[in-house]
């Protein structure tokens, strides 16, 4: 006789068979949702014309600054898009056209031009802003999925980012229309900022707080030790000696100077470890024949994160930072580097 599995055997089997169903139902959904979106942008890419240039001479010749604007999620993406283009040497900033029409339009001044988002383009509250845009001879770079709308038809530019489908089962929730906005923004940024020729270094100033910020501004000098606290010995020195030097400062190395000062060579834990391998007599000795000759050596001035690119190319923990000349003005290792937040 065959008998049935008790019952909370199968209440088992069921949980793990529907998990197992909703888990395919899920990734499904994700894929189609992909498939959209990436379609939509495929379409976008194959429509950009003139309008897209006429749409950068306009901010290029821009005076003032560029505002973005929309309502709903057109705006959090206009949020964005305001955030891209401030931080690459575009000044910019969202306005709230509810909020415009209650007084925050004074925030916009002549020799602006304003980006307006609005998939319909019927926006009561972007339309709110025409008229006095007019009077104040604003121009208007209009993003929207309707280029027969009211919003494209006023519009100086008007930038078709319209998508065949939402990614939404309905077709009513904004999801691959605002990944359009969204990315022809990111284009209109992108291509402002090499017209303008905007710099790493540029960027860098926009950036000032976070790891990359600590990447692109932070200078050597910013995290070498100096005076005291750098490990120096001469080419006649006895290698014990060195070692009571490189224990005293910390850095696992020590530089070895000629008569004026200037590095000739590094001696490290590495060059030790090979010179007991040789026998070497420590006591007896001296620098110029346990030394690497010449070492690795960065200037005061080069970025922080060129050193570190540097030490992990050459595989060493600690560099010294030289002058023209080669005098010894600084060194550091990758704990220094660790505590800047550099690496």
């Amino acid at each position: 006789m065959v008998h049935a599995p008790p019952q909370d055997n199968r209440s088992r089997m069921n949980a793990v068979e529907h998990t197992a169903a909703t888990e395919g139902q899920a990734l499904a959904s994700a894929r189609r949702t992909f498939d959209i979106e990436a379609e939509g942008l495929v379409a976008l890419r194959e429509r950009l014309d003139g309008a897209f240039a006429a749409a950068c001479r306009t901010c290029l010749a821009c005076r003032g600054r560029l505002i973005v604007s929309g309502m709903g999620k057109s705006g959090h993406i206009a949020r964005k898009i305001a955030a891209t283009l401030a931080s690459t040497g575009s000044p910019a900033f969202f306005l709230h056209p509810g909020e415009a029409s209650h007084g925050d339009i004074g925030m916009i001044t002549r020799g602006d031009v304003l980006l307006g988002l609005s998939n319909s383009g019927e926006t009561p509250e972007l339309l709110a802003l025409l008229p006095p845009l007019k009077r104040l001879g604003i121009p208007l770079i209009a993003l929207t999925g309707n280029a027969a709308s009211t919003l494209a038809q006023s519009a100086d530019v008007h930038l078709d980012v319209g998508v065949a489908q939402e990614a939404c089962p309905h077709n009513l929730a904004p999801t691959a229309s605002t990944t359009a906005a969204l990315v022809m923004g990111d284009a209109l940024a992108v291509a402002l900022l090499e017209a303008r020729g905007f710099s790493a270094d540029d960027f860098a100033l926009t950036h000032p707080g976070g790891s990359l910020g600590r990447r692109l501004l932070l200078h050597v000098e910013d995290v070498m030790r100096r005076g005291d606290a750098l490990p120096r010995v001469g080419v006649d020195t006895p290698v014990a000696e060195g070692l009571l030097e490189m224990t005293r400062k910390g850095l696992g190395m020590t530089a070895v100077l000629d008569q004026e000062q200037r590095v000739v060579g590094v001696f490290t834990d590495g060059d030790l470890r090979r010179a007991l391998d040789r026998r070497v007599d420590v006591h007896t000795a001296t620098m110029s024949q346990v030394m690497t000759s010449g070492g690795h050596s960065i200037g005061a001035r080069d970025l922080a994160a060129a050193a570190a690119q540097l030490m992990e190319r050459h595989r060493v923990t600690a560099l010294l930072v030289t002058d023209a000349e080669r005098h010894l003005i600084g060194a550091f290792n990758v704990h220094d580097l660790l505590r800047a937040g550099v690496v």
